[in-house]
């Protein structure tokens, strides 16, 4: 019986009735050991009609055992894997080893396949989780509850939070129940349900009901000595009637609490004790594993019987569930250590019955005293299967204990190894460069020495040490270059990387530089090209002569297609150096590229990179409205996969766009999320400097835009003078620098940066680079010979890509030909400018031009700019109709796809959705686009 917790109560019906509406919602319990919380799951689920309930239970022995959490809630609803889009349904399949458990059937033993789509992608399972209750939730609403959150294995944990932080309109209500003082569900953005103890009125009621005898005293006693704890009032009285009246000394209260459970569970027969130690030891309830378990401590039904008649545990159907998490913990922790290690090692004979090898090595793991080869391998086996199913967090573990009960020095050096990567993978850089530090003087094999270097370089660029990621890195590149000379390459290639953002450093990157060019691969090499590529990248910063160099079109080509062949990490290095080189369209198909890659193979946590680089180059050329897209789903799905370089870079990107369009608010905004990324698992600053150099340079150019030019001219000089002025953020500023000099009547200031911008731009040898630059000289150019320079530049721009930029040169050409006295041909170079603005929505641009042009004679121009600050500006081609304008980037991805044809199945599985969610979002942009049916999309998207 719940006693109070009216609150409480309440707020849990809302979410059921919410759901019943086809509302989602999720909840965190959290509160002492006895506080309620299990109490109220149980409420919820009493609660919970016309709703289809799951629960788990986090088991504190079974905590490293990979997807056990979540196999124990989804269990019930695993018929539904054939609906999920393929990526998703093979994750699931991996992670509950049903492929594994098929080719057994079948004879076969299909092997672990990395590369398989999805294969190790540790958020793709939380989208997984997410389909699949989501596909659940169709034959009406559901109730997930998992009790002791704080035992969930990592990678439960990791995939529950993710499908937790996006629901949306499934129908689906998840309740979470997490101890004080766990990390589990902190920092999630979850909302939380604080518990603290019982009203002193609801507290004696308690007692009331447990012993309606109890003195006066030893009540008072009670309530001042539990704080309200329900669980310690309903357990306690009993032990205090055994000690007298009086409690135990003083101790904690969850441990007077499990000395309560103790006292219960040694007043058992001894057998019933061994049955339930083996219930406590193992992590599914199984009564058919118990029982085989239990029969090697000489236990049985007869046992089973009596601790159900002790209220310990209860059965139904054929699970066992203890009556508190703590009656487990006591049953666990009170029996001695040979007796836990007999229940380990009687566990591991009764999974070996069921060929259950994962758990069967766990339990063996658990039971060995000393070094065991046979054990060793065993538990590394399940770690290795682990990282190819996506628990890397349990591979960590894993191949960390099979190091430590190796026999064999070599093998223990290399299972260290493969944790420290592991644990890298699984989102604990730090807790795998304390490892590995520890593990190098012991390992002397090159090859192994460089991995253990590479994963101290990883944790260094978490914390910002770029220097001395960079230092490890070349160390790890010199070991194995004699024998690897393209991982060696690889290793460079990011030692470069480290150099490259490290602040003022020119000889870090040339000596990375030269460091890469003593590998000498071969030219049929296809990382050849890629090397080529960062070494055209890097001779413009260090004044180096490309004379010798192949032509950059022929190794931007080729770096691409070898890019592509190699994966992810290299073509995002491939993206990178080309954006430094200007080149905007290819990034932008790279770009897509990616994009397009990672959803067809269910590479959810490369999507950010892909999405990241997207929102850059559509906003840089143009594509505005592609741009708001890719980075509203960008920044989403880099929170979730806890990437806040890619959040940072992404919101640095959104806020140049804001900027363009005059949304001071917005803008302001994103430039805080870009310069404030930090890791949600380390809390270390992880945020990207470029992301930061491009809000930094956003801000700027919103103060240009109003007429701020001092602020303006303050920003850029701290931008392009500043530690990371060799970058390419920075040498892109320099423009709106020259421009703002220029207003001030300061033009010899920028004499210095507007020289390094031409050899910049003079290297990478675009048009639009070009152009900008024909339009600095026409700025810093007296007298007439300016106009040759603007009409060079207006010639330069290409009409297709970048029209803010190109109104912007007619912009400063209408007024130069005014103040000229020119007024004529200002207005036509004025009018122009301002079509432009208004088609893109630049709202302080479209004022200025506005302004010259009424001095330059002419009135009356109508204005389309928009004001509202939710307004979305379309492209330069004008391409959404006025009421396609209003909607939400989530909206505008939704309505296009649906366009283009796609089912909302389909549409939810691109982009990591529930089907009811995407209708949701349809439903709600019909009325904004003015129609009432999906048929009528046509008419009114692009």
């Amino acid at each position: 019986m719940l006693v109070g917790r009216e609150a409480e109560r309440a707020r849990i019906d809302a979410l059921l009735d919410d759901a019943r509406a086809g509302v989602s919602a999720a909840l965190v319990l959290r509160g002492e050991p006895g506080i309620g919380k299990t109490a109220l799951l149980d409420h919820a689920a009493e609660r919970a009609a016309g709703l289809r309930v799951l629960r788990a239970a986090g088991v504190e022995s079974e905590a490293e055992l990979p997807f056990a959490g979540l196999h124990q809630l989804l269990r019930p609803v695993l018929g539904r894997l054939p609906a999920l889009p393929g990526p998703q349904r093979q994750a699931l399949e991996g992670a509950f080893g049903l492929r594994t458990i098929l080719g057994t059937i079948l004879g076969t033993t299909p092997a672990a396949d990395p590369g398989a789509p999805g294969g190790g992608d540790r958020f793709l399972l939380g989208a997984s989780v997410l389909s699949l209750l989501a596909e659940a939730a169709e034959d009406g609403p559901l109730l997930c509850l998992v009790d002791d959150a704080q035992w969930l294995d990592p990678t439960s944990a990791q995939a529950l939070v993710f499908a937790a932080r996006r629901l949306d309109r499934e129908g689906v209500v998840a309740v979470f129940a997490v101890r004080d003082h766990s990390d589990v569900f902190s920092r999630t953005g979850l909302p939380e349900l604080p518990l603290t103890g019982l009203d002193d009125d609801s507290a004696l009621g308690l007692l009331s009901s447990v012993d309606a005898e109890l003195p006066g005293a030893v009540r008072e006693e009670l309530l001042a000595q539990t704080g309200g704890n329900p669980l310690a009032l309903r357990e306690l009285p009993a032990l205090m009637r055994s000690a007298r009246g009086r409690l135990p000394g003083p101790m904690p209260l969850t441990s007077r609490v499990l000395d309560a459970f103790h006292h219960r569970i040694r007043a058992l027969p001894a057998s019933a004790r061994a049955f339930l130690l083996a219930a406590a030891a193992d992590d599914t309830g199984e009564v058919a594993v118990v029982l085989r378990a239990a029969a090697e401590l000489g236990a049985g039904l007869d046992d089973l019987q009596a601790v159900e008649e002790h209220r310990l545990v209860s059965l139904a159907g054929d699970v066992l569930a203890f009556g508190h998490p703590l009656i487990r913990a006591a049953a666990y922790h009170g029996a001695p250590l040979a007796q836990r290690l007999a229940a380990h090692t009687a566990l591991a004979a009764a999974y070996s019955a069921q060929h259950d090898t994962d758990r069967r090595a766990w339990h063996l793991a658990a039971a060995a005293t000393g070094p065991d080869e046979a054990v060793a391998e065993a538990l590394a086996a399940a770690a290795g299967r682990a990282a190819a199913r996506g628990g890397h967090h349990a591979a960590a573990t894993g191949y960390e204990r099979a190091a430590r009960l190796s026999a064999d020095p070599a093998a223990a050096a290399l299972r260290t190894a493969l944790a420290c990567e592991a644990g890298v993978h699984s989102g604990q850089p730090q807790w795998a460069r304390v490892r590995a530090e520890h593990a190098a003087p012991h390992v002397d094999e090159p090859s192994l020495r460089a991995r253990l270097l590479e994963v101290r370089a990883a944790a260094a660029f978490g914390q910002g040490d770029l220097r001395g990621a960079h230092h490890l890195l070349a160390e790890g590149a010199a070991l194995v270059a004699p024998r690897d000379r393209g991982r060696a390459g690889w290793m460079l290639m990011r030692a470069v990387h480290a150099a490259w953002a490290t602040p003022t450093d020119r000889a870090l990157i040339a000596a990375s530089v030269d460091e890469l060019e003593t590998l000498d691969l071969p030219a049929d090499d296809p990382l050849t090209s890629v090397f080529w590529l960062a070494r055209w990248a890097m001779a413009v910063p260090l004044r180096r002569d490309t004379a010798g160099f192949p032509p950059l079109d022929t190794v931007l080509a080729r770096a691409r297609s070898a890019g592509t062949e190699a994966g992810p990490r290299a073509l995002v290095e491939v993206a990178s150096r080309a954006f430094v080189l200007g080149r905007d369209e290819e990034v932008a198909d790279i770009a897509a590229g990616l994009v397009t890659d990672a959803r067809a193979r269910g590479m959810l946590s490369a999507l950010p990179a892909g999405l990241g680089y997207a929102t850059l180059t559509q906003a840089l050329l143009g594509r505005h409205r592609d741009a708001l897209v890719s980075g509203d789903e960008g920044m989403r799905i880099a929170r979730d996969t806890d990437q806040p370089l890619w959040e940072s870079y992404t919101a640095g990107a959104l806020a140049h766009l804001a900027a363009v369009r005059g949304d001071e608010a917005g803008c302001r905004e994103f430039a805080e999320t870009a310069g404030a990324g930090r890791s949600a698992s380390s809390g270390s600053p992880a945020g990207s400097l470029a992301g930061l150099a491009t809000a930094q340079a956003a801000l700027a150019l919103l103060d240009l835009g109003y007429g701020r030019v001092q602020a303006a001219f303050d920003r850029l000089v701290s931008l392009v003078e500043g530690p990371q002025g060799h970058q390419n953020v920075p040498v892109r500023s320099v423009p709106d620098l020259t421009e703002a000099a220029v207003r001030l009547g300061r033009p010899d200031d920028v004499a210095a940066p507007l020289a390094t911008y031409a050899t910049w731009a003079d290297a990478v040898r675009r048009p639009w680079s070009d152009a900008l630059l024909a339009r600095c000289r026409a700025l810093t150019t007296p007298g007439p010979d300016a106009e040759r320079h603007f009409l060079r530049a207006l010639d330069l721009h290409d009409p297709r890509h970048r029209p803010f930029d190109r109104a912007r040169t007619e912009l400063s050409f209408g007024e130069w030909l005014r103040r000229g006295r020119r007024r004529s041909d200002a207005r036509g170079r004025l009018a122009s400018a301002l079509r432009t603005f208004e088609e893109i929505g630049a709202r302080p641009w479209v004022e200025r031009a506005r302004a010259e042009l009424g001095a330059a004679g002419h009135a009356g121009h109508a204005v389309n700019a928009g004001g509202d600050r939710d307004a979305r500006p379309g492209n330069s081609a004008g391409r959404a109709g006025e009421a396609g304008v209003r909607l939400t980037p989530q909206e505008l991805q939704i309505t296009e796809l649906a366009a283009s044809g796609l089912s909302n199945r389909d549409i939810a599985a691109r982009l990591y959705l529930s089907p009811r969610t995407v209708a949701y979002h349809l439903y709600k942009a019909y009325p904004k686009l003015g129609i009432s049916s999906r048929g009528e999309l046509g008419r009114v998207s692009p």
